[in-house]
């Protein structure tokens, strides 16, 4: 990220922090509530599912719960840390480890498949309209992007279906560990991940049996992903600057940049972000004005939640030791 900020800053430092300081406080501050809403539509669609399983499961766990989870995974490759963090303080906060396993793989998809859904979109209105001319080699990108993030999904669903399956490959795992004399009990172990992953298949047809439920998550993440995706443009207008970019324009590049960060392995997604904001954004904004808006995005969308998601944790750990 330092890279990217370094170019894009060293020719007009002094003009971005004027209009960093200058920016319209009120079209800011609905980038800030946009986020908001995009946050708490996805507790929501994570409580739904829970409440399914515990019905007095408070709302102000889920938030927390939420909080944590963006912050690890803004700190680990892929955000490979937000789920399995998610999963035990489920366990913490009294959902069993298959339950909470379930329960976080089925929102996963629910968010994977908003997420390709907006991406296929993106895809074919940019095939009609070319929003991005300037653009070349990250639209090889984006396919690799779109690939990757189907491929993740098929995964899940295979996880979340393919039972005798993932029971060959635990108990082939276990077999190889007590061989290496990793595992001292076998048969207990296998029968234990066996109880395990049944338990979890309950709970994941459960979930699947519930269109209701589905299809509430659905609609709180679609609309999750509007408001985020539109960020970029409310941040525009609090520069006051005249650039004639539309919502949808908007919209399409945001779905660009996350699904191209969807496979930058740096935590974060730290540098292939913001360059690949830069450069969609590029082809309607130019000079220090987008370094701006690519710098207070950044600061919403990614920085702001690790800061809550710090406290969060912080909050937690100290509850817990007292």
């Amino acid at each position: 990220m330092l890279v990217v900020l370094y170019f894009s800053l060293k020719d007009n430092l002094s003009e971005v922090i004027h209009q960093i300081f200058n920016l319209n406080i009120w079209f800011f501050i609905l980038a800030l509530i946009f986020m908001g809403i995009y946050g708490l539509l996805r507790t929501l669609s994570l409580h739904t599912i829970i409440k399914d399983f515990k019905s007095d499961f408070k709302i102000t766990n889920t938030i927390k719960n939420m909080l944590i989870t963006q912050f690890f995974n803004g700190t680990t490759p892929f955000a490979s840390g937000g789920q399995p963090a998610q999963i035990y303080f489920l366990k913490k906060q009294g959902i069993d480890l298959a339950t909470g396993t379930s329960i976080v793989i089925q929102n996963f998809v629910i968010y994977q498949l908003v997420l390709i859904i907006y991406g296929l979109v993106s895809i074919i209105l940019n095939i009609f309209f070319d929003f991005f001319p300037e653009v070349t080699v990250l639209k090889h990108f984006i396919i690799l992007g779109f690939i990757i993030n189907s491929a993740v999904m098929v995964v899940l669903f295979l996880i979340s279906f393919a039972k005798k399956s993932n029971k060959f490959v635990v108990e082939k795992i276990i077999n190889f560990l007590y061989k290496i004399k990793i595992v001292k009990y076998r048969l207990k172990n296998i029968n234990r991940f066996n109880h395990t992953i049944d338990k979890f298949y309950e709970s994941a047809k459960k979930i699947r049996k519930n269109k209701k439920t589905f299809i509430k998550c659905f609609i709180y993440n679609f609309i999750a992903f509007s408001f985020l995706y539109s960020i970029p443009l409310v941040l525009l207008k609090s520069t006051m600057a005249n650039y004639n970019m539309s919502i949808l324009t908007s919209v399409v590049a945001c779905s660009y940049v996350m699904i191209i960060g969807a496979f930058v392995p740096i935590p974060g997604g730290s540098g292939g972000l913001e360059y690949a904001f830069i450069k969609f954004y590029g082809n309607y904004i130019k000079g220090y004005v987008l370094s701006t808006i690519m710098i207070m995005w950044r600061f919403i969308t990614y920085y702001l939640g690790m800061i809550l998601g710090t406290i969060a944790l912080s909050i937690n750990t100290k509850r817990r030791k007292e």
